[in-house]
């Protein structure tokens, strides 16, 4: 497995809220996760900093009884989640300057052939094989509840003045569900995570045109990236792009 994390603040934002990360361990398993801040006074930057720093310590704190089976994994990331949840929210309650904070959150754990996400917000993970993108995740987005009780259609969603509107982040109450999901991954399988100042300028099948090249990770990524600017860059754009191949920046 192989790597490549990157982070720009997009064309129109001062300061960059996304937070990204790849943890690795010894064995080979590894977590990616990423996160979109949001709260007043950079707050957004707080909070998904948190996140993705405790979720990192938690996994490297891991011991030799490891996670083996997806319900296992399960529980782990949602106590961890939970915990990391308990702590921004707690930050956010202490400060008037941190008040409301709450960030977006992906933690997906790729071990021995399996990947197990944990998702809350509306960042977003997809896998990519030559011929298809899939998008495993369901944002936790008004617009998308509108959609899913057929409110709305798809084009009216695309426009919808809400459609930035999240009803689920880490941190901006007390209590959290995250929403998990299962995938295995083979040889030439590719996992994208990412927050939506890419998917909402990227279409899929775009962006799967792009990371079935033939180039590195680390240039797939920042033609990602590049092209979200083009089209606007109105928000930061983080992606982590994982592959089971010989291309890329950093192995696992």
């Amino acid at each position: 497995m192989h790597f490549s994390v990157r982070t720009d603040i997009g064309r129109k934002r001062t300061f960059n809220e996304d937070q990204a990360a790849v943890f690795v361990r010894d064995n080979g398993y590894a977590l990616a996760v990423i996160a979109d801040g949001m709260g007043g006074h950079r707050s957004g930057d707080v909070a998904s900093a948190m996140a993705v720093r405790l979720m990192g310590e938690h996994f490297n704190e891991l011991n030799a009884t490891m996670p083996e089976s997806k319900e296992s994994w399960n529980a782990w990331l949602d106590s961890m989640i939970r915990k990391v949840n308990q702590l921004i929210f707690e930050k956010a309650q202490s400060s008037p300057e941190h008040e409301g904070m709450g960030t977006t959150l992906e933690a997906a754990v790729i071990a021995e052939g399996n990947c197990y996400i944990a998702h809350v917000g509306d960042s977003r993970v997809y896998t990519i094989t030559s011929e298809t993108i899939t998008q495993l995740t369901k944002d936790h987005s008004y617009v998308n509840a509108l959609l899913a009780s057929g409110e709305i259609t798809e084009e009216e969603a695309e426009v919808h003045p809400q459609r930035n509107w999240i009803m689920r982040a880490v941190g901006s109450e007390r209590d959290i569900e995250p929403e998990f999901y299962h995938v295995p991954l083979t040889k030439g399988d590719y996992l994208l995570l990412c927050t939506d100042g890419l998917s909402n300028k990227v279409e899929a099948e775009v962006m799967r045109e792009i990371i079935v090249t033939e180039n590195t990770l680390d240039d797939k990524v920042i033609q990602l990236i590049d092209l979200a600017n083009t089209r606007g860059g109105e928000d930061n754009i983080t992606a982590v792009l994982l592959a089971s191949s010989d291309l890329g920046a950093g192995a696992v």
